[in-house]
């Protein structure tokens, strides 16, 4: 017998206002400032969806954004409180969404994802992606807007995403990431150049 919906729901944020502005303004600052941390408000996670991945879909899902799940977050726990408390939909073609959550299992395919128009790059496809850390990857040198010269950023990543993004990063078109772990979020904007050392680990 399956449970209804209400069986699955847990509580979001403690002051869903505040704490969902708080979380939207650290996505910001970390699209801004490429490569930085920065915290997250704390929530209670929905295995196998931690605190952060969680609190950013709280804060930046709504029912004008349509999301992609990556196949371990397809969950119905995740779906009865995603469409609970952000009232997103959830679509199955990739090319439809607004916002895709991905884990590191679903980073070597980026196909499909939209990247937006020479006209339209803002409406491109952001990915929200969870790892199990923000370090102790191969350090990369990082360019561009919100970095003052250069940054080593070490995420733990395959080389098959970095080839995935350069295939579809072609300035202002491209995707739009955001990386989550022990409660904080570091982003990666499509703006952001990926220095020589990138062939160190292609």
């Amino acid at each position: 017998m399956n449970r209804a919906p209400s069986d699955l729901l847990q509580a979001a944020f403690a002051d869903p206002v505040l704490d969902a502005q708080k979380c939207f303004r650290a996505a910001l600052k970390a699209l801004s400032e490429p490569g930085t941390r920065q915290p997250l408000v704390s929530v209670a996670a929905i295995e196998p969806l931690q605190a952060a991945g969680y609190a950013l879909c709280l804060s930046l899902l709504d029912n004008d954004t349509p999301l992609w799940l990556a196949p371990a977050f397809d969950t119905p726990a995740i779906r009865a409180n995603l469409a609970f408390h952000c009232g997103c939909p959830i679509v199955e073609a990739r090319e439809e969404a607004m916002f895709a959550l991905l884990d590191a299992a679903a980073l070597d395919d980026l196909s499909g994802f939209y990247a937006g128009s020479e006209r339209y790059p803002d409406q491109s496809c952001t990915l929200l992606i969870q790892l199990d850390r923000l370090d102790r990857g191969p350090a990369l040198s990082w360019q561009g807007p919100g970095i003052d010269g250069s940054r080593l950023v070490g995420l733990p990543l395959k080389p098959a995403f970095w080839q995935q993004r350069a295939a579809r990063n072609d300035f202002p078109r491209g995707l739009d990431a955001l990386f989550c772990a022990d409660g904080e979020v570091l982003g990666l904007p499509r703006s952001t150049r990926i220095g020589d050392s990138l062939q160190e680990v292609a």
